[in-house]
């Protein structure tokens, strides 16, 4: 999760976010913050970083 100015700008402070549910209530809230991109192609997805990640999965 990106904790640049967008995080701060929203008022939101890292320590209270520390457990996985908590990460994904605030990503699903502000996807902007999510830091690598999640590609989904039926049932498969993949965190498509490096790029090359996104071919494998193609």
């Amino acid at each position: 999760m990106r904790k640049d100015k967008r995080f701060k700008d929203l008022g939101l402070n890292a320590g209270d976010y520390t457990s996985k549910q908590q990460v994904v209530d605030i990503l699903l809230e502000h996807p902007a913050l999510m830091e690598r991109p999640v590609i989904i192609n039926g049932e498969k997805a993949v965190i498509a970083r490096p790029s090359e990640k996104v071919e494998e999965l193609l």
